[in-house]
């Protein structure tokens, strides 16, 4: 199957916004916590306090994933300035989590991530037997195989 093709589908099967569980690690010390993601042109936005233990280790350690139902996603993250920076931002955070927007996204200490996708995994069930799918984005490689399981 077409790598492109394919790729469309999934993000058009993700939608526009997901809670997710954002994965970091600094000095062999990896973290996880639940945040509030926007997904825009095929990658991940999400806000967080520079003060934060999160913060120090995004940029401390570019490599994070993110994990949703039975989707993994590994990518590269990096700092956008203060979330006000982004209009598309933060239009789709007001609409999406507006008690997020409204608590967090002016103050002072926000400040704005990206993550570009690097590697994308996810179990699907086809007639109730499973698949793994993997989108290999940086050689534009797709691969859906059926989970044997030996």
């Amino acid at each position: 199957m077409e790598f492109r093709e394919m790729y469309e589908k999934f993000w058009k099967e993700l939608g526009l916004n997901k809670k997710m569980v954002v994965s970091s690690s600094f000095e062999n010390i990896v973290t996880s916590r639940t945040m509030s993601i926007i997904i825009l042109n095929e990658n991940f936005y999400f806000q967080t306090d520079k003060t934060l233990r999160k913060y120090s280790q995004l940029k401390g350690n570019c490599n994070v994933a993110l994990c949703t139902d039975t989707i993994q996603i590994e990518g590269i993250c990096s700092e956008l300035g203060h979330p006000n920076v982004n209009t598309e931002f933060c239009e789709a955070y007001k609409k999406y989590f507006p008690n997020s927007y409204n608590r967090y996204s002016s103050l002072k200490n926000e400040r704005l991530f990206h993550v570009t996708p690097t590697f994308i995994e996810r179990w699907k069930y086809i007639d109730e037997i499973p698949y793994i799918e993997t989108f290999d984005i940086i050689n534009k490689k797709y691969m859906l195989e059926q989970y044997i399981g030996v």
